[in-house]
């Protein structure tokens, strides 16, 4: 039992120097398995729900089995130095848990350890944690370094667990997965094989309740279809690939489309075999369902429905072909025949895998009266189009609306919102409470259960950023909190593949009990994911901890550095008194959260530059120590690129500065000096392979079947990139060469010609130019060209030494 082992006296070893490698992990597992026991069981509804979802899941040899392909494509030297095995939760106090433990009679060849867990899940979570805690190992995406698993000891040799066994309960049931817009930002172009990596990734994080939205289109085709609907109504409705998110959302249709039916049958095939590794794992999907958003053809074939043509939304410019969608209200019969429709078509298609559906009707989108009566009957409406297919069905909605449209959504119309469906049918995501958490202010969201979400990233962006001080307490404190309806914890980011100290931390969350102590597991981090202690990177951490991941102002627009932010602003005038139509837009739809005054444009930095300056430092002091480190040369690089960008912003306002007090000679150094920063990141940038905007252009052409769908194909994943407010979303190598710097080299040379700066003429330029990139078919590098290592030390002696 580990609760019979006293924490005190592993303290008192490592103060007598009886110091072996895993102890502060150990002391960790310790201080959970002594935590959890007195976890709060959810309500009863919510357990009635799990316990449904217990008999769905795959037979306890699928599990196993699914668990040990895990393992081996991750460690295939060790598939025979691990022992599998499903265990009852009844054994865990009724609680999803795993075991860790020695594995008896163990020699050089067999089995070394014994893991049990109550899913595949809790399994390949008990395999993390012990190649964490006993090998100090690291797991990461590829493009973020990959894993460092060197540190791991050869078969036969594997460190034993100094106790009988540990045992670790998940202290809340879910541990979620994925934004809405991820499978735009970030999974649009994968096949199986990059997708079964991600399912490994998931597994080994302890995910266990993952949105599952890849291939409804078509579903939503053969839906639609039956009810009268063209094909060629659908090509308008659909958007691209590479906007799929938006248009399922009604933000837009049509832009960047049709979609070809061979990307329809391929995507199918893809989402099946995504749903059977899920359930083989043990995971529950999460399903979409109707939220109304149809066809505009729908309304001349049902001219009596009650269907609404909604505004324009952010980045179309009301243009009609593309933008001001059309929902059809819960309130009408035909609302449910169409949400019944989805919901068999989706259940023959994919057999019985779930019971949780996501739907987002009032996203954005606000009923058209405020009276609770109504919104109630809406709320019905909408659940009823579930239920009467899946009695069993729950709704997991985004509790977004309740702060984007806060002055709507009082308490009488949250209520009437949150109670339209038998408790425990609806379960909230409070997807940014790691900025501005929804759960303190609406009474735990009136008794109805949530799940405590990271938003964290906007964009896809690469931007170094985080609150680590949240994501290590926020948890904690909402569980613990005074009539507590939290049943999960959330990863919610719009992109992946970027700062992953951050959700190695929140992946670890959903098993903690107690507030993380941050100073001891960043030391503990840096040492897994290096594979060694090196006293200037834990210095660095400790820099980077208090600033760059420590972002407490709640601003979320904080990817807004002038070298990936077109400048679209007049400099000769006060930019409060000038701005764009698109970018006030922008701002007032998603990053509302403060507003700043300045007579100049400032971008989001909410710590100096010089304690990025200093990190990088001590990172490059580290560079021979680390060289042959594939995590250590992409955080090497994050951060060059990091500290070059803020350097850029103040260079960048220096040139502005000139252009208004009419100093030329100032304006053309910090003008020529601005530009040098950006040609110098982007060949940064094009020395790493996880940096380059080749791969991302190229998966997306390795996607299609013929020259059409390549062409189609390729102009989806550059205008992606590029169209968002004027943003590139991703700063990759390439990417600055091909278009930033073109962008900000005419803006420069526009100061530097003209007294009196024509913002519209320069606006007809870029935009000229950028679509005429986003029609491009150039060639850019997949393989990375240069050394890294050198030229972040070059760059740091050439701008900060």
């Amino acid at each position: 039992n580990p609760q019979t082992y006293d924490l005190t006296a592993l303290h008192n070893l490592e103060a007598t120097n009886m110091y072996f490698p895993e102890l502060l992990c150990l002391i960790l597992v310790l201080s959970l398995a002594l935590s959890s026991s007195s976890s709060q069981s959810p309500s009863e509804a919510v357990e009635a729900l799990l316990t449904r979802l217990d008999t769905q899941r795959s037979s306890p040899s699928v599990q196993e089995s699914a668990a040990k392909a895990v393992l081996h494509r991750l460690l295939p030297t060790h598939s025979s130095s691990f022992e599998f095995k499903i265990v009852s939760k009844d054994v865990c106090g009724g609680l999803s848990c795993f075991w860790i433990t020695n594995y008896e009679n163990s020699s050089r060849t067999s089995a070394e350890i014994l893991i049990k867990g109550t899913t595949a899940t809790e399994i390949t979570s008990g395999l993390h944690w012990y190649l964490k805690c006993w090998c100090g190992a690291h797991v990461s995406w590829d493009k973020t370094g990959g894993s460092q698993i060197a540190s791991i000891p050869n078969p036969g040799s594997l460190p034993l667990v100094k106790m009988e066994e540990v045992r670790i309960q998940r202290p809340i049931p879910w541990n979620y997965y994925q934004n809405v817009v991820t499978s735009s930002y970030s999974y649009v172009w994968w096949d199986w094989k990059r997708w079964e990596k991600e399912l490994d990734w998931m597994a080994l994080q302890g995910v266990n309740l993952p949105l599952a939205f890849t291939g409804q289109e078509s579903i939503w085709q053969k839906v639609f279809m039956g009810f009268n609907i063209s094909r060629q109504d659908l090509d308008d409705f659909f958007g691209g690939p590479a906007f799929l998110a938006w248009a399922r959302m009604g933000n837009l249709h049509g832009w960047g489309g049709p979609l070809s039916q061979n990307w329809l049958d391929q995507q199918l095939v893809l989402q099946k075999q995504i749903l059977s590794r899920m359930i083989e794992l043990g995971m529950t999907p999460v399903l979409p369902s109707f939220a109304g958003n149809v066809p505009a053809a729908l309304k001349k074939i049902y001219p009596t429905a009650n269907i609404t043509r909604l505004g324009e939304w952010n980045i179309v410019d009301g243009d009609p072909r593309w933008c001001c969608t059309f929902l059809l209200d819960p309130s009408d019969p035909l609302f449910i025949r169409i949400g019944e429709a989805f919901m068999r078509q989706q259940i023959k298609e994919y057999g019985d895998v779930t019971d949780i559906y996501n739907c987002d009707t009032f996203n954005e989108n606000s009923p058209p009266t405020s009276d609770p009566t109504y919104i109630s009957s809406l709320g019905s409406a909408v659940y009823e189009a579930m239920s009467k297919v899946d009695k069993d069905a729950v709704w997991l909605m985004q509790g977004w609306l309740f702060y984007s449209d806060s002055s709507f959504w009082k308490p009488p119309q949250m209520k009437a919102l949150l109670h339209s469906v038998p408790f425990g049918k609806m379960i909230v995501l409070d997807l940014f409470a790691d900025a501005k958490p929804i759960w303190k202010s609406s009474s735990q969201f009136y008794g109805t259960p949530y799940v405590w979400c990271m938003l964290h990233n906007f964009g896809g962006n690469i931007e170094m950023y985080g609150i680590l001080d949240a994501v290590a307490s926020g948890p904690i404190d909402a569980r613990r909190s005074e009539n507590s309806t939290m049943v999960g914890v959330g990863m919610y980011m719009e992109g992946i593949e970027q700062n992953p100290i951050v959700y190695d931390l929140m992946s670890e969350m959903a098993f903690r009990s107690d507030r993380v102590q941050l100073e001891e597991w960043l030391k503990t981090y840096s040492r897994r994911r290096y594979g060694k202690t090196v006293n200037q990177i834990e210095a660095a951490w400790e820099i980077l901890h208090q600033t760059v991941y420590n972002c407490t102002d709640g601003i979320a627009d904080h990817n807004t550095d002038f070298i990936v932010k077109f400048p679209d602003w007049d400099p000769s005038l006060d930019t409060n008194s000038h701005r764009s139509k698109s970018n006030a837009l922008y701002r007032n739809r998603r990053f509302f959260f403060s507003e700043r005054s300045s007579a100049l444009p400032q971008p989001h930095q909410w710590y100096s530059t010089q304690d990025a300056i200093d990190a990088l430092r001590l990172f490059l002091e580290a560079r021979h120590n680390l060289s042959g480190s594939l995590t250590y040369r992409y955080d090497l690089i994050d951060l060059t690129r990091q500290a070059l960008s803020k350097l850029a912003n103040q260079v960048y306002l220096d040139a502005v500065i000139a252009f208004r007090e009419k100093d030329r000679n100032a304006l053309r150094f910090h003008g020529q000096k601005f530009l040098q920063l950006v040609k110098d990141t982007d060949k940064l940038l094009a020395a790493d392979d996880n940096f380059l905007l080749g791969t991302w252009l190229e998966s997306a052409k390795r996607l299609a079947l013929n020259p059409s769908e390549m062409k189609q194909y390729e102009w989806n994943a550059r205008t992606q990139v590029t169209m968002c407010q004027q943003v590139l979303e991703r700063i990759t190598g390439g990417i600055l060469s091909a278009t930033s710097i073109n962008v900000l080299q005419s803006f420069v040379k526009s100061l530097r010609e003209n007294e009196d700066f024509e913002l519209e003429e320069w606006r007809k330029e870029w935009i000229a130019f950028s679509n005429k990139w986003q029609a491009g078919t150039e060639l850019y590098a997949v393989k990375a060209q240069g050394d890294a290592l050198a030229l972040s030390s070059e760059l740091y002696k050439k701008y900060f030494h």
